[in-house]
């Protein structure tokens, strides 16, 4: 694979893929997140134990916007080759509380042609996001469209 990333080609269903690094999510960056995105009390701090999730927690928004990346710098290798068509499903099984960290797997379930350009073709996977316990935070399916391969040139 390319450092650019997979092409249509390369993609194959059955095919796993994981993050390299977790993600750790502090106090400070759930609150940022929360401050500009999801300003709800118990995004913010502001809830205490009696609150409706016990405390601080993340929004559901910031811990997508966290897969997105740990997508992006997964072995999946979508970096230029592709880009996003749908999100199918999307899950948040669990609260992300500070101290976590999130590692996200996924399983590419679909392979195929595109029926309107010849050029690209469409990949649909699986992804779940889990935290230090191996618990579930997250899963959800995605939908993309990829480039395929470019035909050599004659003559180079």
């Amino acid at each position: 694979m390319s450092p650019a990333g997979r092409f249509f080609e390369d993609f194959t269903v059955g095919l796993r893929f994981r993050s390299p690094e977790p993600i750790v999510m502090s106090a400070e960056r759930i609150k940022a997140f929360a401050a500009d995105f999801d300003p709800q009390p118990f995004h913010l701090g502001d809830a205490g134990p009696d609150s409706f999730f016990g405390g601080l927690v993340a929004s559901g928004w910031h811990t997508a916007a966290v897969a997105m990346r740990l997508l992006v710098d997964s072995d999946l290798g979508l970096c230029g080759q592709g880009a996003g068509l749908a999100v199918e499903s999307l899950r948040f099984a669990r609260p992300v509380r500070p101290g976590d960290w999130l590692r996200l797997e996924g399983v590419v379930t679909e392979v195929r042609p595109s029926a309107s350009r010849a050029d690209r073709g469409i990949v649909k996977f699986q992804t779940t996001v889990t935290n230090q316990r191996n618990e579930v935070v997250l899963d959800a399916s995605h939908v993309i469209v990829a480039l395929r391969r470019p035909a050599p040139s004659r003559g180079a």
